[in-house]
């Protein structure tokens, strides 16, 4: 056979296999990996999309969580997992955009190793003291941390993190002093903050707002730029004094580097499908996060300009994790 017939005979067969991939695809069941603990904001988010794909298509979707380092231990297994659509994470703005700037030593490149398939929803963050702090408003809180700097101290789920970020932010615009406890999963952080052992707490609304709803935490800001609709009485940083202060958390599904662009495609297709529909809009409104639905290149792209963003957020803070 010449070498142009042997060329053409090969992406023929290409094609063939990446469309019979595509037609079988899924025959087996789809590991959806959360890289945090159970019961946090990504966790509640990425379960009930999985559900309603599940209920929409019949296929099998087994969530499952893999914490540590960040997100990094759940990224990086998906990252190193083999291309065929059967291991997705939701990774968010900290272990996609914030890590590759914070950390010395990131064993994955989020725009190299992975393949972007779509958002899937955002969130802002909300500071939360204990039910009996003396602390009852924002302005208690920058009022204290004026009088004493450092005394004050705020937990969040880990360095460089979105809060711990939007925390610094605060600071510099405040000109206040607070004393950093990351923590490593929400559900400790929150057992501390509820005993008495730390004094707030910054975290996504979906991983926050069951608490304040049942009275064991007290929410005295969010740093969206207008107040979350399912906490409506909690007024945005912006309104108390900064002007233009914003800090959300997005999240979003990826698969490795390679994943056929068909697979992608019906992978975006169907989380859309599922996140347009209303009951899945209110139980995300519900859990104080706004349904994002986008293409995997838009994704793609708000990665690479949140990388950037983010770094330079980063590297102004000083923050450094080896």
């Amino acid at each position: 056979m010449k070498p142009f017939a042997r060329l053409l005979s090969g992406l023929a067969l290409m094609c063939m296999t990446s469309l019979g991939a595509a037609q079988g695809y899924p025959d087996k069941p789809i590991r959806l990996i959360v890289p945090f603990p159970p019961g946090g904001g990504t966790d509640v988010l990425a379960r009930e999309a999985a559900i309603k794909v599940a209920g929409n298509t019949g296929w099998n979707i087994v969530t499952e969580n893999r914490p540590g380092s960040g997100g990094n231990i759940g990224v990086d297994a998906v990252a190193k997992s083999a291309p065929d659509g059967y291991s997705l994470v939701l990774g968010q703005t900290s272990n996609l955009a914030i890590n590759p700037t914070l950390y010395a030593k990131l064993p994955y490149d989020p725009e190299k190793d992975l393949t972007a398939i779509g958002l899937v929803a955002d969130a802002p963050l909300v500071i939360v003291v204990p039910a009996n702090s003396p602390l009852k408003t924002f302005e208690d809180m920058i009022a204290a941390a004026k009088a004493k700097p450092g005394a004050l101290n705020f937990a969040s789920s880990g360095n460089g993190t979105v809060a711990h970020l939007a925390a610094v932010q605060l600071q510099n615009a405040a000109g206040i002093q607070l004393t950093h406890i990351p923590y490593k999963g929400a559900a400790q952080a929150s057992n501390d903050l509820i005993g008495g052992q730390i004094d707030m707490y910054l975290s996504s609304v979906p991983t926050l707002i069951g608490h304040v709803r049942n009275g064991k935490m007290r929410a005295l800001a969010v740093t969206s730029a207008q107040r979350v609709p399912d906490m409506p009485d909690v007024p945005t940083i912006a309104e108390r004094g900064f002007p233009g202060f914003e800090a959300v958390t997005w999240f979003g599904l990826a698969a490795p580097a390679g994943t056929p662009k068909d697979i992608v495609q019906r992978l975006n297709a169907e989380f859309n499908k599922a996140l347009q529909t209303p009951e899945l809009r209110v139980k995300y409104q519900e859990q104080g996060a706004r349904v994002l639905t986008d293409t995997p290149e838009a994704f793609a792209k708000l990665i690479h300009d949140d990388r950037i963003r983010w770094g330079k957020i980063v590297k102004d803070s000083g923050a450094k994790v080896e």
